[in-house]
């Protein structure tokens, strides 16, 4: 198709002013798009040729004739680019060689933006336009290097559409693993049982989750609109269930503190009531009756449960001062009675081992009328001294059981028809023994041989216990 340059009225007119002035610059190629065929212009001065385009290269595609039309050389075939009238021949290729490096340097941008990268979800497009414009013949320049160049960036450009669609897609993959973590996670933590759940963790791991999926909204990728709403549905609901159980169980929480409260107020009470008692016997029992249902009743809260236990123990603390106070000047009384006690016990020592049963015995009723009289010793020597003298008082009661035992007429009775007894059977089995190897008989001498050792033995242990007997 020619492309037929016809200026404007305007241009005209200005046309027709000039004289000997420079002729303005070639008009832009929209100025001059589908006019129609101008008619025969008179001779118009001469311009000097646009030196900012490779007129050589342009040559090498295409001509120009007389008239201004221009052709351009395609694929060995020669096509009409347009017209452009009035302007030397250099001009003319200069005008249609500038539009196709319009078209290369688009493609070249083009060819930058594929080789980093860039989004190409625009490209297609943009290389449709290119060709479009290239198959039109309208430009002088090597057409078919510039279609074979958008051909390559084509299929350049459906590997990168592939490519990062194919990494969308693995990133909405990992954003919806991602988003489905943290519902699973809320939903995990809402699930849990309120008795026994940590609340400050939870709920700061649940604000933790919360405040990821705003950010997980405001710059991850986005997701399908009924994948997210599903996502955020359960979501809320996980945090809703969550604070219902959280709020019930601190008012459920707060209903038992209460309760725990008033039982250990009632127990502080009677504590304090006791404090002032100088009953030391039986106050103390009782506070070791309160101790007991101190700890049997229920917890209150940590900061209410140590301030009601500080009171609590300052009652006790009261009373058991005082008792202490009082034991201690009782101990300091009993000082000059341990003193007499410690000597008593001296005495008592001299009599063990015991060699003399009947002096060691009035010796000891002696010590213990003494002991007796002293009174009662500070509590601190009080468990020492009674057992070294209970020590003394066992040696002498084993003394005792063991002349005891010597002197029973009714043991050494047992002892002598035992020892009888058993003379009796070795004789008979040294006989057996005599007999046996009278015989020969390995194994009947064997036999009596080990009956009779044995019986020998056991004469010995009895003979030895009938000398003890005296």
């Amino acid at each position: 198709m020619t492309e037929s340059l016809q200026p404007d009225e305007a241009s005209t007119t200005e046309a027709a002013t000039e004289t000997s002035a420079a002729k303005p610059a070639a008009p832009s190629p929209a100025a001059f798009a589908a006019r129609p065929k101008a008619p025969a212009a008179a001779p118009a001065a001469v311009h000097a040729p646009d030196t900012t385009v490779d007129l050589t290269a342009a040559r090498a595609f295409g001509r120009v004739e007389g008239d201004g039309h221009v052709f351009v050389t395609v694929d060995g075939e020669e096509h009409v680019a347009g017209q452009y009238p009035g302007v030397s021949a250099d001009e003319a290729l200069a005008y249609f060689a500038r539009k196709f490096e319009d078209i290369t340097a688009q493609i070249d941008l083009l060819e930058s933006r594929v080789e980093a990268k860039a989004a190409a979800g625009e490209l297609p497009t943009s290389l449709k336009h290119l060709r479009e414009q290239l198959e039109a013949r309208n430009v002088l320049g090597d057409i078919r290097g510039a279609l074979d160049r958008v051909s390559a960036l084509d299929e350049k450009v459906a590997a990168l559409i592939a490519e990062q669609r194919a990494h969308q897609e693995a990133a909405k993959a990992a954003e919806l693993s991602a988003r489905e973590a943290i519902v699973a996670e809320a939903e995990a933590i809402s699930a849990q049982d309120p008795a026994a759940t940590q609340w400050k963790t939870s709920s700061t791991r649940m604000n933790e989750l919360f405040d990821a999926w705003k950010a997980a909204q405001k710059s991850g990728v986005r997701l399908s609109k009924s994948v997210e709403e599903g996502l955020w549905k359960r979501f809320r609901t996980a945090r809703t269930v969550f604070d219902r159980h959280r709020r019930a169980y601190f008012s459920q929480l707060d209903s038992s503190n209460a309760q725990a409260k008033a039982v250990k107020e009632q127990l502080i009470a009677e504590a304090e009531q006791l404090q002032t008692s100088t009953d030391w016997g039986h106050a103390a029992a009782e506070y070791r009756r309160l101790m007991d249902q101190w700890k049997a009743a229920p917890r209150a809260s940590r900061k209410d449960d140590d301030a009601l236990w500080a009171r609590f123990r300052a009652a006790q603390d009261v009373f058991f001062a005082a008792r202490q106070a009082a034991n201690d000047e009782l101990d300091a009384s009993y000082s000059a009675n341990l003193a007499v006690k410690e000597q008593l016990l001296l005495e008592a020592q001299e009599l063990v081992p015991v060699s003399d049963l009947a002096a060691a015995k009035k010796g000891l009723q002696s010590i213990r009328d003494r002991w007796e009289e002293a009174g009662r010793v500070p509590r601190a020597d009080m468990g020492r001294i009674e057992a070294a003298l209970r020590r003394v008082e066992d040696a002498v009661r084993e003394a005792e059981e063991e002349n005891w035992r010597r002197s029973d007429p009714e043991a050494k009775a047992r002892s002598t028809s035992m020892i009888e007894q058993l003379e009796a059977t070795i004789a008979g089995l040294r006989d057996d023994l005599s007999a046996a190897e009278a015989k020969g008989d390995a194994r009947a001498i064997k036999s009596a041989r080990e009956a009779l050792e044995a019986r020998e033995q056991w004469l010995e242990v009895v003979r030895n216990s009938a000398k003890d007997l005296g």
